[in-house]
């Protein structure tokens, strides 16, 4: 019997031992194989090796301790400034587009002699917020999915989740959550159907209850308003970099509150030893335009812009009804307003603002211009004239410091958007954990918000 064949006998062995063991002495075994294997193959497999030395250099910088950490922060904040930099003119273009054609909708609502209220309802309310909601979130997403497929088709995701894995793992869940979140930052609701990939069904599900802790391209655009309204509060530079920087330190607390969330799920609702997974790295390889583009726009883009459009729209009649209808003189959103102020001040926030998020939850996209319409008793949804028209409106509303950093917190920590929820009852076909998935973040919102508050009014920084 040759050498070879002795090898390959051993290995049948210890793939059947593997059955039998658990924890580190299974990982022991899994890269004794490994290595065993990769052994015979450098005995009997002849070929260039020149790719393949090329692979392993690169991942010696990519994987390094040292290096891959910075590397992976580096690519991710470059992914952010494309999309949220490359984003701003085509959303300029396609809102003057929408809101040019809303002008033709009421000509035709006038033309046609239809209501005041029907005209309210459907081109002011509903289409008005569809615009909205596609002009902002389109462009984003349409940017972000493609460049986060180029990286998945050319195999540098697998390494993030490598150097990821033992944190994750850690945490008691799993090292493809990565994958997952990375896939949120584009959109949570895609983030959700990424979950397929963890086979551990208890690990799949800390995955999805823990996904809208990162920020999707929806909320980036209200995180760096008020990180540009923070920094002008404190009296600080409004720069947009400084913005953008502030901002990527309150995705890095996303990124911490997953890990710890996931964590405390571990050890309560979904208790569970890690499970232990082979990640194969895949050579790296250059992608092919047609497959990456069919991915990224149709599988993933337009499909996640369609279940966003599904929920906006009666949203956006409900609300231009709670705008528009008085009760003793005030709209029904002044009322309710006015009853969430004592919740609101003891988050550091008000009514108006636990309002607009409230109403918001068809899609993060809608939180401003709700907000921007409660505060000037307006009947449609506004966009601010500029970023110090902006500040002067909140100030004038009471706005403080604490305010912009709470809403900062409160919209990185709350319940997901709709298109989210309605993903997670998909996936999970059970209400229980869709319920959770919405009262998880909001419970952490809340008491975060609550906590930093209080300590800020006991130490009379406001």
């Amino acid at each position: 019997m040759s050498s070879n064949d002795r090898g390959l006998q051993q290995l049948i062995v210890e793939a059947r031992e593997i059955g039998a063991v658990e924890g580190p002495v299974r990982d022991q075994i899994v890269l004794d194989i490994y290595r065993h294997a990769q052994q015979i193959t450098g005995q009997v497999v002849k070929g260039q090796r020149t790719k393949g030395e090329l692979d392993q250099r690169i991942d010696n910088i990519v994987t390094s301790k040292i290096l891959g950490y910075p590397l992976m922060l580096a690519l991710l904040g470059l992914i952010f400034w494309l999309t949220v930099t490359g984003a701003n003119y085509p959303s300029q273009l396609l809102a003057d587009l929408l809101f040019g054609f809303q002008d033709r909708l009421t000509f035709f609502c006038q033309w046609a002699g239809a209501p005041d209220w029907l005209h309210g309802l459907l081109v002011l309310g509903l289409y008005r917020c569809l615009a909205w909601v596609v002009s902002v979130m389109l462009p984003p997403m349409a940017i972000f999915f493609p460049l986060f497929t180029f990286l998945e088709d050319l195999g540098y995701l697998p390494r993030v989740a490598f150097n990821l894995d033992r944190l994750f793992k850690r945490a008691g869940a799993h090292g493809k959550q990565v994958l997952t979140m990375c896939m949120g930052f584009g959109c949570n609701a895609a983030g959700v159907t990424a979950c397929r990939i963890i086979e551990s069904p208890r690990e799949r599900l800390i995955a999805v209850l823990t996904n809208n802790f990162v920020p999707c391209n929806g909320r980036f655009p209200l995180l760096i308003t008020m990180a540009m309204v923070l920094l002008g509060a404190l009296g600080g530079n409004t720069n947009p970099l400084y913005a953008s920087l502030f901002v990527a330190g309150t995705v890095v607390l996303g990124v911490l509150v997953t890990l710890l969330v996931s964590w405390l799920l571990s050890q309560t609702l979904l208790k569970g030893v890690p499970s232990t997974f082979t990640l194969e790295l895949p050579s790296y390889r250059w992608p092919k335009i047609g497959t990456l583009v069919i991915r990224s726009v149709f599988d993933r883009t337009l499909f996640v812009l369609f279940r966003a459009v599904v929920v906006a729209a009666p949203a956006g009649a409900l609300i231009w009804i709670l705008a528009n209808v008085e009760v003793g003189g005030v709209s029904i959103i002044g009322h309710l307003g006015g009853w969430l102020h004592g919740f609101g001040y003891l988050l550091g926030l008000d009514g108006y603002i636990i309002l607009a998020f409230i109403l918001g939850l068809p899609a993060n996209e809608i939180v401003i211009p709700i907000l921007i319409m409660s505060y000037l008793s307006e009947g449609v949804m506004l966009e601010p004239d500029s970023l110090e028209a902006l500040r002067g409106l909140l100030v004038a509303n009471g706005w403080t410091w604490l305010t912009a950093l709470n809403m900062m917190f409160f919209s990185l920590l709350h319940f997901p958007c709709g298109t989210t929820l309605l993903t997670i009852r998909k996936e999970t076909q059970s209400l229980k954990w869709t319920l959770l998935a919405a009262l998880i973040p909001t419970g952490v919102a809340v008491v975060v918000c609550f906590l930093v508050a209080q300590v800020v009014r006991a130490l009379g920084l406001v």
